[in-house]
């Protein structure tokens, strides 16, 4: 590994928002996998470069990862000994630094890429935030987006819904009401996102409330459901207005997640 391409790599994740472990062998004595000074980088579902391999990379893999679960922003000095009791036989020491770098950022989900979507999607833009847009129409996206949003352009939207990490915040402004509902049922049958907001009006929350209901849909899960979608405060039906109230809503649910974890 040339020395540039782990920060290579680093400054891309760190440009993305995605929050990752630098672990390095700071020092080694008798026989092991990797000399002094290699590194590997690990985030929650990827990892990046080796320091050897076996249960000496998982072990330290598994720390890095309860660090990143956890947040947390101290650095740790690890010691293993690469005997049977780890499952190598190399019969060495390892002595390993792990350094979280970037906070964990919100995962925002974006369903719709019409007037309000892209509204929208251009003010969570310039937070603090990770978003995957979707959207079944690939004409509807810009031609370039930043760094930190994934589009994905599929044909049954729905789909998705699966593929999305736990406590992601869903946020559904498409253009047919069908999808809606279908992503909303899947949305609430999930049940692991911290926030669901469906752009809508009163009628057709009630709609949607009679309806999930008959997919066995609880009233205590209905009421996780935010529809009409953004901060009530907020008035007015231009593209600009509403997307700056679900933003506000948004901010504020994170917020008061944030102070809870604290």
């Amino acid at each position: 590994m040339r020395t540039d391409d782990w920060i290579t790599r680093l400054h891309d994740l760190q440009r993305r928002g995605e929050p990752c472990v630098v672990a390095t062998l700071v020092e080694n004595q008798g026989s092991t996998p990797r000399d002094a000074g290699s590194k590997m980088l690990i985030t929650a579902d990827q990892i990046f470069y080796t320091l050897g391999g076996g249960n000496l990379e998982f072990q330290v893999t598994s720390i890095a990862r309860e660090m990143l679960a956890s947040g947390a922003k101290i650095s740790r000095f690890e010691h293993f000994s690469l005997g049977a009791r780890l499952g190598q036989c190399c019969g060495g020491m390892a002595s390993v630094l792990l350094e979280p770098l970037g906070q964990p950022q919100p995962h925002v989900v974006v369903y719709g890429a019409g007037h309000v979507g892209r509204a929208l999607v251009n003010i969570l833009s310039t937070l603090p935030c990770r978003i995957t847009w979707v959207d079944a129409r690939a004409s509807e996206f810009p031609v370039v987006v930043d760094p930190q949003i994934t589009c994905i352009v599929d044909e049954e939207p729905e789909g998705t819904v699966a593929q999305m990490p736990a406590g992601s915040y869903f946020m559904v402004l498409t253009h047919d009401h069908q999808l809606d509902f279908a992503l909303s049922e899947r949305i609430l049958k999930r049940g692991d996102f911290r926030y669901f907001g469906l752009i809508g009006s009163e009628t057709k929350r009630k709609r949607f409330d009679y309806r999930l209901s008959g997919k066995g849909i609880s009233d205590e899960q209905l009421a996780r459901m935010r529809c009409p979608v953004g901060l009530p405060d907020v008035r007015g039906k231009l593209p600009a207005e509403i997307a700056i109230a679900i933003a506000g809503e948004f901010i504020a649910a994170y917020g008061a997640h944030s102070q809870v974890v604290s």
